[in-house]
């Protein structure tokens, strides 16, 4: 009762199944990422697919034994739920857990399997509905050079048979960015695979990099990445902010000093800077990450523009003092929101932490490692 997974997924995809149609990421060169460090690309055979799909629908019968013989008449209750959770077996936990929540959506890992030839992936997301009935919504990641050599008709199939959103990690609308990170990719062919997902009928998400330009394009980025999604005009801007832990190849260039990293407030000023330029769109913007500093920074455009645009400027027209207090509070876990800090008890806490590290020099570097232990 194996099934096999990769190692991520994105966070809005957290109660859904995950099944792997492809290990590890064909391009893996990108260097702010470090997911895939020293692991090759491979593609699973519709074969193996469909075996873990089968492996799936055979636990859900166990399951489903079990709930019979617990007197629940075969339905997956919270009681059922408990008595597997004591069993320890880390894919009939997985599996459960989502029959519980309704077994309603499937994340296909890993980093890019729209790489999959269109009939072997329209094969598969077909069986995955069929043995999987209860599936309304099937994700994945993938790369824009991957979906700019799908046809539309390729795409459009692709949906028919299952696929209902695509992540893309666009990271930035910067060709001077993109090159510089190494990702493979061109503004122009973020725009062309976009505009495709979009046409074909497909959601999109496009994932954002917040001061992925770091000191070399601190303006550049999001003034090239607005102009490239108001191009798009995705369904979700997804946003993340950029963190470098020792183990991405970045981290090299910010020793060397070759790259250089905004501080938090430049960052949050070039998020305002970005979400000022994005205009004919009716994008959701989400901020469903915990590294982004300002969480409530999210919203549908047009309509909520002007109000996502005042959190970023209620922030920055705080006092420094205040500013610092809400960055301990938030990569501490005593905020999440701007409105926590009017909590006395809470902003006394934090303010204790902030000038206790200050005296002992420890402030930004106790920072930069919370938000390394965030990713």
């Amino acid at each position: 009762m194996v099934i096999e997974q990769g190692p991520i997924r994105p966070p809005s995809e957290a109660e859904s199944l995950l099944l792997r149609f492809t290990r590890n990421c064909p391009w893996n060169k990108c260097e702010f990422c470090g997911t895939y460090n020293g692991e090759n690309f491979s593609r699973r055979t519709v074969e193996e697919i469909k075996k873990d799909i089968d492996t799936v629908s055979n636990i859900l019968g166990l399951i489903r034994e079990r709930s019979l013989r617990m007197g629940f008449g075969g339905e997956i209750k919270r009681d059922v739920l408990a008595d597997i959770y004591r069993d320890g077996n880390h894919f009939l936990i997985h599996v459960a857990s989502w029959a519980f929540r309704g077994g309603k959506t499937v994340f296909i890992q890993d980093a890019n399997s729209l790489v999959m030839k269109t009939d072997e992936l329209v094969e598969a997301l077909r069986y995955l509905k069929e043995k999987l009935p209860t599936v309304e919504r099937i994700t994945s990641y993938a790369r824009s050079t991957t979906l700019s050599r799908k046809s539309r008709e390729e795409l459009e199939e692709i949906g028919r048979a299952g696929l209902n959103r695509i992540h893309v990690g666009m990271e930035s609308g910067s060709d001077a960015v993109l090159k510089f990170m190494k990702k493979g990719v061109t503004a122009r062919d973020h725009i062309e695979a976009g505009r495709r997902v979009v046409e074909a009928g497909i959601s999109l998400s496009e994932y954002v990099i917040l001061g992925l330009g770091g000191r070399l394009w601190p303006e550049e980025h999001p003034l090239e990445t607005a102009r490239v999604l108001n191009e798009i005009n995705p369904h979700y801007i997804r946003l993340r902010t950029l963190t470098v832990p020792r183990e991405v190849p970045l981290y090299r260039k910010l020793i060397s000093g070759e790259f250089t990293e905004l501080t938090e407030d430049e960052i949050v000023a070039g998020e305002r800077l970005m979400i000022e330029k994005l205009e004919g769109i009716n994008s959701q913007v989400v901020s469903d990450h915990m590294l982004n500093l300002l969480e409530e920074v999210e919203g549908k455009l047009p309509e909520q523009k002007e109000y996502m645009i005042s959190v970023i400027d209620r922030y920055l027209s705080m006092p420094k003092n205040d500013r610092v207090n809400f960055r301990m509070g938030k990569r501490s876990g005593q905020y999440r929101y701007l409105d926590h800090m009017s909590d006395p008890q809470r902003y006394q806490r934090v303010e204790a932490l902030v000038r206790r590290l200050e005296s002992q020099g420890k402030l930004e570097g106790t920072l930069s490692s919370m938000m390394a232990g965030m990713i």
